[in-house]
């Protein structure tokens, strides 16, 4: 078989042999076969210089044969059954002495040379080693099995490629170190030593399976200190309930311990349940000047201005020694200022909590995430990392707070009246943002709503928003100027009912009244479960009549949180040996698992909460020992008071399938029904057909009657009872509900 490669000149360029005829052939030999000089046959009648060359499947060996290859060759003795080739031409410049002769290889003067050889061994150089060699896939290697031969330029079967690389002791030490480094700088944790005895336990109160409030226990054998006491919303069936707390159970069985409580920033789904904590237990509190700045209101509206004793101001990395713990707040950028993320050193490692956070290169205040910090800790070894899983669905990076600043240039500048903004009240960021563009437009400001107010007088006090007071003015003094000077600040983005835009909505509020030249711009997105009221709310402004910017503007709101590609930067630079991700629904932080492993975290090593699991975590491991009380507290905010739980369920019950209230009395002689019995009934039937529910209850009440016991009617709680359970079979079968059955029965 000739060799494919085009440039293989050995075969191109050769003249062709003198056929050998000294031994017998079992098959016709190709006449157009071209035949390098000097090369020899092997033992299978293969030219062993060709390695594109097959076996031939239907070879016999010759008995005839001498295996002497030696002997053979230097007797040259003819082949009688080898037939001629009618193609053959003698070679006349080939000296008859130099083809019987092994000892030396004259140079064909006609043969054109070849470049590919190599200068020490002409005949043993490989094919790989050719210029623009390409290989060839059907190439099948023959061994060598004749070195002699291979050393006379047979080259019985392709020499071994070699490598052109050295590797001495110097370099494979290098290669070594070098691999040794890239483990040591993808897995610090190693540096941990795995010989320490502390254990830690963390137990989440609140924030995971949901969106907000917030709440976890860190604990040693000696000290626990609780992250954030926050609050969240609640859905549409918790009728009259305003806002949720968790619930504080688990932190009565902690009074064997130093208890410290430790906020990160001042968001209320982070601090919002601190004063219904404090109405309970007190601790002391740990937090930057902004955070508990804002605790500070709350306690003073729950009249807990006293407890206020209880503040610990925090400075940015310094450590503080709090029972058996080393905890720094290392500055992050989030929707809110002073927010901070914590290095937590106990007795069992390094532990780091993100809490709410996005990197933001560009924020509004020029000072961006202490990412040093991260790497700083990460270098040392991190035990065990908690990030925030919020935005864990959301591809590439959050976009900066600055871009809401160009969308709000182009809003105030198509304003032709009145701009009335509303936003969360702590994002004093993108308020000042707005404050900005009016005082360039030449607009007074005018905040509307108690916790917007109180946020904003409590940055300026603390200087983070630098706006002189003559830009400012109070609601009464707005019909003073005109349309297109003015700029309300307000709340409500979320569609509350009892906030200032809603109020406004239904033309309720005392001094603002909508018109038709103004611009309500609503610079927030839907918390998950308030996607209704804010839905409302824009079918009422629209009806007002006013223009609302919302979301046909991309970025007129951007997030607080974390997207997948700063979740990794953090994972990158904490590298921790085990990874717990927290705040969030369970699709969240089942999905920020899935990026942590992909970014080198063992999958044995994630672990996945719900509120109220307990994990116990050490050098070695990280496991669930138990599960604690949790749940959530209903709060009233009209008087800020406690909800029970079963008066919530009976609000359900009437919302959900309606009330019958039976009146009746009994007469004990005779166990008859007196005169008739009144029944009213609401959410189980129309009107119209109240005087028929009621003959039917009438009717089972007397039946009932003439089959109960005599000595039944001596207790008034079993006949009561046994009118509801009859009453409430028969709604069930008509009516396919369960209502709440109120029976009052008089024995006479």
């Amino acid at each position: 078989m000739e060799n494919n490669n085009p440039h293989n000149e050995n075969n191109q360029n050769q003249e062709p042999k003198t056929p050998r005829t000294d031994s017998p052939r079992d098959r016709r030999p190709n006449p157009h076969r071209q035949h390098n000089a000097g090369q020899t046959v092997n033992a299978q009648g293969e030219n062993s210089q060709s390695p594109n060359r097959r076996p031939n499947p239907n070879y016999k060996p010759n008995p005839n044969k001498n295996q002497n290859t030696e002997e053979q060759n230097t007797n040259n003795r003819p082949n009688p059954n080898r037939r001629p080739n009618p193609n053959y031409k003698p070679n006349p410049n080939k000296n008859t002495e130099d083809q019987n002769t092994q000892s030396e290889n004259r140079p064909n003067p006609n043969r054109k040379p070849n470049y590919n050889k190599n200068n020490t061994d002409q005949r043993n150089t490989p094919h790989d080693n050719r210029p623009n060699n390409r290989p060839n896939p059907n190439q099948t290697q023959t061994p060598n099995r004749n070195e002699e031969g291979a050393n006379r330029g047979g080259n019985k079967g392709k020499s071994k490629r070699k490598n052109p690389t050295t590797v001495n002791e110097a370099m494979r030490a290098a290669l070594e170190e070098n691999n040794r480094v890239k483990d040591a700088t993808m897995n610090p944790w190693k540096q941990i030593n795995m010989n320490a005895q502390g254990k830690v336990r963390f137990t989440p109160l609140g924030g995971l399976g949901e969106i907000g409030g917030n709440m976890a226990v860190f604990e040693t054998e000696t000290t626990a200190i609780i992250i954030d006491v926050g609050m969240s919303f609640p859905d549409e069936t918790m009728h009259g309930v305003d806002i949720l707390v968790p619930d504080f159970s688990y932190l009565h069985t902690l009074k064997d311990k130093k208890v410290f409580v430790i906020i990160t920033h001042g968001h209320e789904d982070h601090i919002g349940a601190m004063p219904y904590l404090f109405k309970e237990l007190k601790f002391p509190i740990y937090g930057t000047p902004l955070a508990l700045a804002m605790i500070e209101n709350k306690f003073n509206e729950h009249g807990l201005s006293a407890d206020t004793k209880y503040f610990n101001f925090v400075v940015l990395r310094k450590q503080y020694t709090i029972g058996d713990m080393q905890i720094e707040w290392m500055h992050n950028t989030h929707s809110i200022i002073d927010a901070c993320s914590l290095a937590i050193e106990t007795p069992a490692g390094t532990i780091i909590h993100t809490a709410d956070f996005k990197i933001d290169h560009t924020p509004v205040d020029d000072y961006t995430m202490d990412l040093h910090r991260y790497a700083y800790y990460g270098s040392k070894g991190v035990l065990c990392l908690f990030s925030d899983s919020t935005n864990s669905h959301n591809p590439g990076f959050t976009k900066s707070e600055k871009v809401v600043g160009k969308t709000f240039d182009a809003l105030f500048d198509l304003a032709k009246g009145r701009v009335i903004m509303s936003t969360f009240s702590s994002n004093v960021h993108r308020i000042f943002q707005a404050m900005q563009r009016a005082v360039k437009q030449g607009r007074k400001v005018c905040v509307i709503g108690r916790s917007m107010e109180r946020n904003v007088e409590t940055n300026r006090a603390l200087g983070f928003v630098d706006i002189e007071d003559k830009h400012f003015i109070e609601v009464h003094e707005v019909p003073k100027y005109a349309d297109h000077e003015i700029l309300i600040v307000t709340t409500g983005s979320q569609g509350e009912t009892m906030a200032a835009l809603n109020r406004m909505a239904t033309d309720e509020h005392r001094h603002i009244k909508l018109k038709p030249s103004d611009t309500v711009i609503i610079s927030a997105s839907a918390i998950p479960g308030n996607e209704g009221s804010v839905s409302k709310l824009m079918n009422k402004l629209m009806k007002a009549g006013v223009t609302v910017r919302y979301k046909e503007f991309a970025d007129i709101h951007v997030s607080g949180h974390a997207a997948q590609e700063e979740q990794k930067l953090i994972l990158r630079l904490i590298q921790p040996k085990f990874f717990l991700p927290v705040h969030g629904e369970y699709n969240h932080i089942a999905k920020h698992a899935k990026t942590a492993v992909e970014c080198g975290v063992d999958e044995r090593n994630i672990l996945l909460m719900t509120d109220g699991d307990q994990v116990e975590i050490t050098t070695k491991y990280i496991k669930k020992v138990k599960t604690v009380k949790s749940g959530k507290t209903y709060i009233d905010n009209q008087n800020n008071m406690t909800i029970e739980n079963d008066v919530v369920l009976d609000r359900q019950k009437l919302a959900e399938d309606g009330i019958v209230n039976v009146v009746a009395q009994i007469a004990q002689s005779n166990q008859r029904i007196v005169g008739k019995p009144v029944v009213t009934s609401h959410g189980i039937v129309a009107d119209k057909e109240d005087k028929n529910f009621a003959k039917e209850i009438e009717v089972l009440l007397e039946t009932m009657m003439l089959n109960m016991k005599p000595e039944a009617l001596k207790d008034h709680k079993n006949v009561e009872e046994e009118i509801r359970n009859v009453v409430r079979k028969h709604v069930y079968r008509t009516k396919k509900r369960y209502p709440l059955i109120i029976p009052t029965i008089f024995i006479v």
